[in-house]
């Protein structure tokens, strides 16, 4: 039995499995963050006017995004847009304010700018 090949092919069966973790981590890790954001998204009836990839009141998510893409001041633009309402942006139909704690407030402005 030569130990040496089969160590050989254990240490690469490892780096090899070992790589994939790390390669798929992130996208592992993304969902939890869509699934906490849709459920804020949820407490704060936010789904009344908008989903994420088509208009119903309001725009759908992924317009927001494309909309304010490489826009530095977006999301503060966006939370004051959530805090105080507003109209004329998305058209005549105003976006009453909302009363969204800051934490989550900013949890759900930055997953809707991530949106692609």
């Amino acid at each position: 039995m030569n130990t040496k090949r089969m160590f050989g092919e254990a240490s690469l069966a490892v780096c090899g499995a070992t790589l994939a973790l790390v390669l798929l981590a992130p996208s592992a890790m993304a969902a939890p963050t869509d699934a906490a954001a849709m459920q804020l998204a949820s407490k704060y009836n936010c789904q009344t006017c908008h989903t994420v990839d088509k208009k119903l009141v309001g725009p759908a998510y992924k317009e927001v995004a494309a909309k304010y893409a490489g826009d530095k001041a977006a999301v503060a633009k966006l939370e004051e847009k959530v805090k105080q309402g507003g109209s004329g942006v998305w058209g005549p139909i105003p976006m009453p304010p909302n009363a969204v704690p800051e934490a989550d407030l900013k949890t759900l402005v930055e997953w809707i700018l991530a949106l692609k």
